[in-house]
């Protein structure tokens, strides 16, 4: 018998249980993994809220690194004793063991230790998605990326500074500030006490190549006013709620701009997107252009006030559950 977090129905942080579960055997192409870290992510907000509906009861979670110990029928390139990380569904990382398509595990560089790895494959993935294929960043490219403190904004901006653009970052406070400023970011704004969008026009002149926006309601129309001519508006989260329904006529008057919401999910359906995109962050990481820090752990089964906490913007970067 192990244990998992797991939720009966939705709503706050108090629905999330730390239960005794059974896990059998790994199934054909699965493969059997004991937890060395968990990654938290807002989305694990989402499902458990249900924002994003998910099937009752429900495990929760969508990335972690550790162990193989077990491969089931048909499983190939894995072994017991592999070093391995994922991200993505099926739901239920918040567990002690579990069994996962081996499709989606991808085996450890030995220079990324486990707690790297839980902090990284999400946010990291995501970040890798949307500064490589969504909006490919060209050096010399103003961009904006709005929660630049968070877990995929710290990762972005590093590596958009990597790859030669001018890192235009918005937080909510001087403390967040600080610590973008620190991860690439060329100009911050506090976007409690500045308007952003006159910020990023003073800056650049005429707006910037693309905005990556996670935020959603609160900053979408904002978003669009901070693009120049031609450019491009990423939507990929919703921290502060869904952005309401986009008459596209804007579009056309704000200079021909071009608007997409991308998943994480898509970008890493095929096997072989996966690897690709997989490398390139590994690459980025142990190259050291991209420093990943975990800045807040938990017990896994204190993963309500993780919750708390993250809903509370109390938590920076990356955090991870401990089992």
């Amino acid at each position: 018998m192990t244990h998992a977090i797991r939720f009966h129905r939705t709503g706050g942080p108090e629905v999330l249980t730390w239960e005794a579960v059974e896990v059998g055997a790994p199934g054909p192409g699965e493969a059997r993994i004991r937890h060395a870290a968990v990654g938290l992510n807002f989305i694990d907000t989402y499902h458990r809220s249900g924002l994003y509906p998910v099937p009752l009861p429900s495990g929760i979670g969508m990335e972690g690194a550790g162990t193989v110990v077990a491969v089931g029928e048909g499983v190939s390139g894995l072994q017991p004793g592999d070093r391995v990380a994922y991200a993505g569904g099926p739901l239920g990382a918040y567990a002690e063991v579990r069994n996962i398509p081996a499709h989606r595990l991808l085996k450890l560089p030995d220079a990324i230790d486990f707690n790297t790895a839980a902090a990284m494959m999400l946010q990291g993935l995501t970040a890798a998605y949307l500064l490589r294929r969504t909006y490919r960043v060209q050096a010399g490219d103003p961009v904006l990326i709005h929660a630049a403190a968070g877990g995929v904004g710290l990762i972005a901006c590093q590596w958009a500074k990597a790859l030669g653009a001018t890192v235009i970052g918005t937080v909510g406070s001087e403390a967040k500030a600080e610590l973008a400023r620190a991860h690439g970011c060329d100009h911050v704004i506090d976007y409690s006490r500045e308007d952003f969008t006159a910020r990023v026009k003073a800056i650049t002149g005429e707006g910037v190549a693309v905005v990556y926006d996670g935020v959603g309601k609160d900053t979408f129309m904002g978003s669009l006013d901070s693009l120049r001519p031609f450019g491009m508006m990423v939507s990929y989260g919703n921290a502060s709620g869904p952005v309401p329904p986009l008459d596209i006529l804007l579009l056309s008057q704000k200079g021909s701009l071009y608007v997409t919401r991308p998943t994480l999910m898509t970008h890493i359906a095929q096997r072989s997107d996966l690897e690709a995109l997989g490398a390139e962050l590994f690459a980025v990481v142990e190259s050291g252009k991209v420093k990943i820090e975990v800045r807040q752990t938990y017990a896994l089964k204190d993963a309500a006030q993780a919750h708390i906490d993250l809903e509370a913007r109390r938590t920076t970067g990356s955090t991870i559950l401990l089992p």
